[in-house]
């Protein structure tokens, strides 16, 4: 399971379903529906919000808006927003780097097209939920 911490217009084809699939897991893992994933590390700053569906929730609502500027069809019935203020949570730019170069990684083997476009990149933007903080990488990550 990965759950980027970078802006998800970033991803590939390939990449953005993996992340729609995957945060859709780990939102039922939140609510209770599944016996599997229960302790995975990348649900860890979910569950430490004070608000961790709400969270996961607002994280799939931009992940749904990047489907749709692609022309997918992802189903927005699968999450429910609530109308609350934002939440935010802090991530390491020591993660969202080591993120960057895992993404960069996996995109030099399957979409070189992508990956040298990325490779102009020198401000990485972020999942709007996100706001960067000095630091390593997180401490939930598996390396």
């Amino acid at each position: 399971m990965r759950i980027w911490s970078i802006h998800p217009k970033h991803l590939d084809a390939k990449g953005l379903v993996a992340l729609w699939r995957e945060t859709l897991l780990a939102k039922n893992v939140l609510e209770g529906n599944t016996k599997g994933y229960k302790n995975h590390p990348q649900l860890t700053r979910f569950k430490n919000s004070d608000n961790p569906l709400q969270c996961i929730n607002q994280y799939l609502e931009v992940v749904y808006q990047e489907s749709i500027s692609r022309g997918y069809h992802f189903n927005k019935d699968k999450f429910k927003l609530q109308k609350a203020e934002p939440i935010i949570l802090n991530v390491n730019r020591g993660q969202l780097e080591y993120e960057w170069q895992h993404l960069l990684n996996k995109l030099k083997i399957r979409d070189i097209n992508r990956y040298e476009k990325l490779m102009e990149v020198f401000d990485i933007e972020v999942h709007p939920i996100f706001n960067v903080i000095e630091g390593g990488i997180e401490e939930w990550e598996k390396i």
